[in-house]
């Protein structure tokens, strides 16, 4: 008897607190229609309390999607910084080629407005021998050894055997064939060649393209550690609220009972994703920055162009770039959100 009685008592206290917590769901609903800030609120508040209570699983989503930003950072940053310096190579690339010592200055303008033809000239500079020797005066001017034998008889005869130059820049140094056949095939050049000395059409062409190919391997390789990481921090978060819905499942329930919109269910999911891709986009604009200012001065001495980024990150661009990696880990949080609500809350 008395344990009938204590079996009744149980089921009535079941009905009672179901029936408290549609009524409270009810009084929700009501208050979403006539509150809808008040709504918004209470998901934030259910969605950062959903973060709190699957914290372990939070914060390895967190930490993978942040590794995925990283990651996404460093390959779109060394792409535009070997490129950058590829194009900066080109830019102060010429072609110099080498006429007879003491080759006048006027056959000298006449092989220039010959070459001035050609569309792909950008510019051209011509040197005598005599100029050629000032240049290599200016050059070893810290030398007095040097400057100390150059008496007037060693000036004649430095000059009589300096070649006199002409020295070209292009606007497309990939291709300079129409360069090469006007040089190797005009009477007035040929004439006018110095043979010791070849033109210098190749000079920094192996290092362009080696720092071009590296610029496409840092490229591809990048996008596919992004693209594998961007997977695992997706199924992290899938799996996260996953467990989330999993234990919230009765609550669900109830809502659906009592008529709750999907907004309201699928709030607090997406809010719980999204903190993890606001403190994700945080922290991976943080190490980004200082990880390249620390970096970019030994980059600097190597030659490689960081002068554009360096501003960027310097400057009031600054918060766009947090802005940009907020974004970023906000996307790829609620896509991963919606994934698992579509799964598992279809019926909602």
């Amino acid at each position: 008897m008395v344990g009938s009685m204590a079996s009744g008592a149980s089921v009535v206290n079941d009905e009672n607190l179901k029936k408290v917590a549609k009524h409270g769901l009810k009084v929700m609903r009501q208050t979403h229609e006539r509150h809808p800030l008040r709504t918004e609120g209470r998901i934030i508040k259910y969605g950062t309390s959903g973060f709190a209570r699957n914290i372990w699983l939070s914060a390895a989503a967190t930490a993978v999607m942040t590794i995925t930003l990283v990651i996404s950072f460093i390959t779109i940053v060394a792409s535009a910084i070997l490129t950058n310096t590829a194009e900066v190579m080109r830019e102060k690339i010429d072609i110099t080629i080498y006429f007879k010592p003491n080759t006048s200055s006027e056959q000298l303008k006449l092989l220039e407005d010959t070459i001035s033809e050609d569309s792909n000239i950008k510019s051209v500079v011509t040197s005598t021998s005599a100029q050629e020797y000032e240049k290599f005066l200016i050059e070893n001017a810290d030398s007095e050894d040097i400057i100390n034998v150059m008496d007037e008889e060693m000036r004649q005869l430095m000059i009589s055997q300096m070649q006199a130059t002409m020295r070209i820049k292009v606007y497309n140094i990939d291709d300079i064939s129409s360069i090469k056949d006007l040089v190797e095939t005009n009477d007035i050049f040929i004439k006018a060649l110095d043979e010791n000395h070849a033109p210098t059409y190749d000079v920094n062409q192996v290092e362009i393209a080696t720092i071009t190919s590296w610029a496409k391997i840092a490229r591809t390789g990048g996008i596919i550690l992004a693209a594998v990481f961007l997977i695992i921090s997706v199924l992290i978060i899938f799996s996260t609220i996953r467990m989330a819905i999993f234990s919230r499942r009765e609550e669900i329930y109830m809502m659906k009972l009592v008529g709750a919109d999907k907004r309201f269910i699928r709030g607090p999911f997406l809010v719980e994703a999204e903190i993890c891709g606001i403190i994700a986009g945080i922290l991976a604009a943080t190490i980004s920055y200082f990880g390249f200012m620390f970096i970019s001065p030994k980059l600097g001495g190597y030659g490689i162009s960081v002068v554009e980024i360096t501003d960027i990150l310097q400057s009031n661009k600054l918060i766009l770039v947090y802005f940009a990696f907020v974004l970023i880990g906000v996307v790829i949080g609620r896509i991963s959100a919606r994934l698992a609500i579509s799964k598992y809350l279809n019926k909602a």
